[in-house]
């Protein structure tokens, strides 16, 4: 028998209406934040950042493909590393299906690693995906962006994330036990070098040949991203994370039901 809280339809009724309007409120709340969003200054980028893409040798500005505004995805790819961030992995599986009507919508949208294009070309051939993925590897880009790290910073003491100073002890002394150490030996590194790489995503505007830094995210702004976590909000038991419990799609095992489902 179930430990949960149970209740008549009549009651749950009632308990969901009462729901509904913090739900309308939270909505009201979100549209106010994506206004001030769109509101935020624009800061020029002058260093002229350098990627390797599919296509060959491209700038900042080539990353638009041709439109005026760009998605970029900092996806946690090393260069030491052997496969992509789980959690970054499950972000950019709901990258194929959105992408293409972003695109009609005058946005483009793009991952960006420090890891080698080949490395990055064979990871997205394993995981089946088309979206456009930038090797930023001989560039400062994600440094700049607050999203890589030297082994040195990692030592320093404190870093620069989500606008604000961070200690770093977490950086160097993530040990072999948790998520992260566990997420580390997925992408075939120890944790301190799996570490060094952080997520995020920042906004592009491009206008008269000119780019322009519109808005950075990291950390938990990250949250609205993650599809299967928008999903689990919603479902009984909610996130219920437990640890490491999520993986490239590709390495769970399938799990038991009828045949044919």
């Amino acid at each position: 028998m179930t430990t949960h809280t149970t209740a008549s339809r009549a009651q749950w009724l009632a308990a969901r209406l009462e729901l509904l309007e913090a739900e309308k409120e939270l909505t009201r709340r979100s549209d106010d934040v994506a206004r001030r969003r769109r509101q935020l200054p624009w800061v020029r980028v002058e260093k002229d950042y350098r990627f390797h893409t599919e296509a060959g040798a491209a700038s900042l500005a080539d990353l638009f493909g041709g439109r005026s505004q760009l998605l970029v995805y900092h996806f946690m790819f090393g260069p030491e590393y052997k496969g992509g961030c789980p959690s970054c992995s499950a972000i950019a599986d709901g990258f194929n299906g959105f992408a293409v009507h972003l695109e009609h919508h005058d946005v483009g949208l793009i991952a960006v690693s420090r890891a080698p294009i080949a490395a990055l070309q064979a990871y997205k051939r394993r995981m089946g995906w088309t979206f456009p993925w930038a090797s930023s590897l001989d560039s400062d880009f994600n440094f700049d962006f607050n999203t890589s790290f030297t082994e040195d910073q990692q030592r320093s003491g404190t870093v620069d994330y989500n606008y604000r100073p961070t200690d770093t002890t977490w950086l160097r002394e993530a040990g072999e036990e948790g998520r992260a150490a566990e997420h580390a030996a997925m992408t075939g590194t120890d944790a301190a070098t799996y570490l060094r790489e952080q997520p995020g995503m920042s906004a592009f505007a491009l206008e008269d040949g000119a780019v322009y830094h519109t808005y950075s995210a990291y950390a938990r702004g990250l949250d609205s991203l993650w599809g299967m976590y928008q999903w689990l909000d919603r479902a009984p038991k909610g996130r219920n994370d437990t640890g490491a419990w999520f993986r490239p799609r590709d390495e769970y095992e399938r799990p038991p039901g009828p045949a044919g489902v």
